[in-house]
């Protein structure tokens, strides 16, 4: 498979958006969560352009991509999303890689990732540890947190 990494362009938005609704209707989530996550399950030509957003794609096709957020020592995942008939064929793993390296270029030392529970595996397989939980909606319902050290503390606590 000749995947390529690139940064992601305005005109992606509408495709990023496509792809972060299937990803999480591949769990089968119900709908009404789902337009509950509308806002958070978009991406705008104007969050492409404040945040590091890339995509793996496959000739012309978009098969996943990923957001990071903020700034200094510490920065978030933001989006993290694989159509379904790629999720566990090596792209979202070859994206974490590119993420990891793109923290480290940038200075980075850690990722924080607020886990959907059924990714949670894969970013602690990508070496991500637990750090506890954060709320999320519906009312009651929280995500796994967890940590990634990157850079050159990588083995230390951050």
């Amino acid at each position: 498979m000749d995947v390529v990494i690139r940064r992601a362009l305005r005109a992606d938005a509408p495709t990023l958006t496509r792809v972060a609704h299937a990803a999480k209707r591949h769990w089968k989530y119900p709908e009404d969560w789902i337009r509950l996550w509308q806002d958070a399950l978009t991406v705008t030509p104007g969050f492409i352009d404040r945040h590091p957003v890339c995509c793996a794609v496959l000739g012309a096709r978009v098969l996943g991509f990923y957001a990071l957020s903020g700034a200094g020592a510490t920065r978030e995942l933001e989006h993290f999303w694989v159509v379904p008939e790629h999720i566990g064929r090596g792209v979202g793993a070859r994206m974490f890689r590119h993420a990891v390296a793109t923290l480290t270029a940038d200075g980075a030392r850690g990722l924080r990732i607020a886990s959907d529970p059924y990714a949670e595996g894969f970013y602690l397989r990508m070496g991500a540890r637990p750090a506890g939980e954060v709320p999320s909606a519906p009312r009651g319902r929280a995500l796994p947190l967890l940590v990634l050290e990157v850079g050159p503390t990588r083995g230390r606590r951050i």
